[in-house]
């Protein structure tokens, strides 16, 4: 069994929160929280809100709280926020206003 992805590309604006059971791909603006098995946001993507989810890609501008066993963070990623995560690895570049957190 495949798993599935939705995409919400740069043209697409949403207020309220999302809940995905499987993948999201993110390059657009999402003002509300964001439930998923996975997530990986693009470097045009702005994200105001919490997000809580297992395996998180961040790549564009991310303002609320991450929980997740694993974040990446890449280095056209801008973040604010507390990360509670169990494994974190951040690229060189990205800009960073965080409290992490291991658990």
């Amino acid at each position: 069994m495949s798993e599935k992805t939705s995409i919400l590309l740069s043209d697409v604006t949403i207020k309220g929160n999302i809940v995905e059971k499987e993948k999201l791909v993110i390059d657009s603006k999402v003002d509300g929280d964001i439930t998923t098995d996975k997530l990986q946001t693009h470097s045009g993507s702005e994200i105001n809100g919490n997000i809580s989810s297992s395996d998180v890609v961040l790549g564009g501008s991310s303002k609320g709280n991450v929980n997740s066993d694993s974040i990446r963070i890449k280095s056209t990623a801008n973040v604010d926020g507390v990360l509670n995560q169990k494994n974190l690895s951040i690229e060189e570049g990205a800009k960073l206003k965080i409290k992490a957190e291991t658990y």
